[in-house]
């Protein structure tokens, strides 16, 4: 009951802060410091190369193109679904350079699910801490933007294209 207390004092003490707490590994090992993109919207995409919804890499990186003055796109491969992203980090690094021309930020492979999910993924999922809703991620691709004070703002599934309008209307 006092640990109960506890986490419940500090939840309202301490309640659930912008995303640009959050500091991640970039797939080539560098650092990738989210506050760098304050003023920024950000979307933030669990991916995969062997998965039905690759192909929206391409799109991802329209959007980044056309948005880049207030929009950052940020890939977070992952293995968590049908074991659709079996690749090293470099490994998958190449086949975004080299099949989709990725130049947007993409971090190491990290999970997305289950009892090793990343920090920031427990952010974007979990209203305790993202302080605006619940999530959840059922599939690769599936999209969290992030307005540009920090804020998450929306979830999109998979079925959602990067380029439609439903994460568009937020950007123009």
């Amino acid at each position: 009951m006092t640990q109960l207390m506890t986490l419940l004092l500090a939840a309202w003490l301490f309640p659930a802060g912008p995303i640009y707490q959050f500091n991640v590994s970039a797939i080539d090992g560098a650092k990738l410091d989210l506050s760098k993109y304050k003023g920024k919207h950000i979307l933030i995409v669990n991916t995969a190369s062997r998965c039905g919804y690759t192909k929206q890499y391409a799109d991802l990186q329209k959007l980044y193109d056309k948005y880049k003055d207030k929009l950052v796109v940020i890939g977070f491969p992952a293995n968590n679904f049908g074991g659709q992203e079996p690749g090293s980090n470099a490994e998958i690094q190449d086949f975004c350079k080299a099949n989709y021309g990725v130049t947007f930020p993409m971090a190491e492979k990290v999970s997305v699910k289950g009892s090793d999910m990343h920090p920031l993924f427990q952010w974007l999922t979990q209203k305790s801490q993202n302080g605006v809703m619940d999530a959840d991620i059922r599939w690769n691709f599936t999209k969290f933007l992030v307005d540009a004070k920090g804020n998450l703002v929306a979830v999109y599934p998979s079925s959602v294209n990067p380029m439609s309008e439903d994460i568009t209307k937020h950007l123009n």
